[in-house]
């Protein structure tokens, strides 16, 4: 199950025609993976609202409810829904996993593997991944990102209110194997101990368009090698495993309009893809779904920029510029406040000429941002006002959620079965009923346990 979190349907217009003007090929020439695998629609509202979260979405597919924005796998009574992760385990004995580029205890990967009100609790949702809820561990490895969430907060960099070092009572609990260096990945194969907890960041993992590959893996390489672990580690069952892969940052990209960071995220998920396929066309019995839980950011690839005959624009060019994220750059400008370097000169030439690539600038636009550090706003509006600079020249609607149709993606064995129209909770029951699942008796143990 690959979700590609806030991934809209004119992101990936977006990224289409942007590859094709970058690499100067004919549009009709740039196939991305998934244009391969496309069945049909998702509808993505929740119980709350016209528009889904990722908890309430991702709650969609793994317990195949509907709910309210902020659930964790919860009904809209607050009440534990079992997951399929979980029945995945416990009903089939099988090998499970979860793949992401955001903290692991974010929302969609916790819908996943954690039951709780609000998705805002990861210190709580990290204890329930481990294994310290009532059905015990049901996740056997963990890739991605949230460190913090799991160290003592007598720890540098701990994001916990405790001070519980869940690194420790989680290998003295329930025996897990934690990985937090590029070293520590490259050094795992096949063969690895499970349960296997990888963090390669303290909070998010790097958008794809900032990221060191010498210090954090990509997407498609922990997905790779989740895949190569899981397989081996469940060879001799005959159920195989289930393996939750995020593509989390295309989402944050579309909140803060960053469209740069939105194309390599868009790149990088495409590329996993690719190499899931692959895995499914070796390995018979298998099938890939992929879907997103929502659009993000209200893309529009374009405008009308003349009265009467019309005249459209969309022109990419001043994109191919940009060097960094806005985060990043924001991070940078941060810093040199600190310093007292916060010049303007310093604004202009190296955050937003060096890192943004544009030198049409006006001088409201300077004084705008650099009037920032005395608003006493957070450091994200400050990226928010970067993203604006080069989103607004690619036309950004929205920094928020859509009710956007989003694409679905199904590729392997069955695959045909989910051609159509569906409601995201059809996703989850479809995934119950290929694994022939039974959530209703996971609810029950979960409420009987809790008991």
């Amino acid at each position: 199950m690959m979700v590609s979190d806030g991934f809209g349907p004119a992101s990936e217009t977006f990224a289409r025609q942007y590859h094709s003007w970058k690499e100067g090929s004919p549009v009709n020439s740039i196939v991305f993976p998934l244009d391969k695998i496309l069945v049909g629609q998702s509808r993505t509202q929740s119980s709350s609202s016209l528009i889904t979260d990722s908890a309430a979405g991702a709650t969609a597919f793994s317990c195949g409810i509907k709910t309210f924005n902020g659930a964790i796998a919860v009904n809209p009574d607050k009440i534990p829904c079992g997951t399929v992760l979980e029945s995945a385990k416990i009903h089939k004995h099988m090998k499970t996993g979860m793949v992401v580029k955001s903290r692991i205890t974010h929302a969609t990967p916790a819908a996943f593997s954690s039951h709780i009100g609000w998705r805002d609790l990861e210190n709580a949702i990290a204890e329930q991944q481990l294994g310290y809820n009532p059905l015990g561990r049901t996740v056997d490895l963990m890739f991605g990102g949230g460190l913090c969430q799991f160290l003592s907060n007598k720890t540098e960099g701990s994001c916990r209110q405790d001070d519980k070092d869940l690194i420790q009572q989680g290998k003295f609990d329930f025996d897990w194997d934690t990985k937090t260096t590029r070293k520590d990945f490259d050094q795992l194969d096949e063969n690895a101990k499970l349960p296997l907890l990888g963090l390669f960041a303290n909070q998010h993992m790097n958008y794809a368009i900032d990221n060191d590959p010498s210090i954090e893996p990509s997407l498609d390489e922990m997905t790779e090698k989740a895949l190569s672990i899981l397989k081996k580690s469940s060879q001799n069952s005959k159920h195989g495993f289930f393996l939750m892969v995020e593509g989390s940052r295309i989402d944050m990209a579309g909140h803060i309009n960053d469209p740069m960071a939105m194309y390599h995220e868009v790149l990088e998920y495409q590329q996993t893809i690719k190499a899931v396929m692959k895995f499914v066309d070796q390995n018979p019995g298998t099938i890939l779904i992929s879907t997103s839980d929502h659009e993000t950011g209200g893309l529009t690839v374009g405008r009308q920029v003349s009265k009467g005959f019309p005249r459209y624009e969309w022109d990419p060019e001043p994109l191919s510029r940009v060097k960094n994220s806005s985060e990043v750059l924001s991070w940078m400008w941060a810093k040199a406040i600190q310093d007292e370097t916060d010049t303007k000169e310093y604004l202009l030439d190296t955050i937003i000429g060096q890192g943004l690539g544009l030198n049409d600038i006006s001088k409201q636009e300077l004084a705008r941002l650099f009037s920032w550090k005395y608003s006493g706003t957070a450091i994200e509006f400050f990226a928010v006002m970067l993203s604006d600079l080069v989103s607004r020249r690619s036309q950004w609607t929205t920094m928020g959620h859509t009710a956007v149709d989003v694409n679905l993606y199904a590729y392997g064995h069955q695959a045909e079965l989910l051609r159509g129209s569906y409601e995201n909770t059809d996703i989850g029951s479809f995934i119950v009923d290929y694994l022939k699942l039974d959530l209703d008796d996971i609810t029950k143990r979960l409420l009987d346990l809790k008991t």
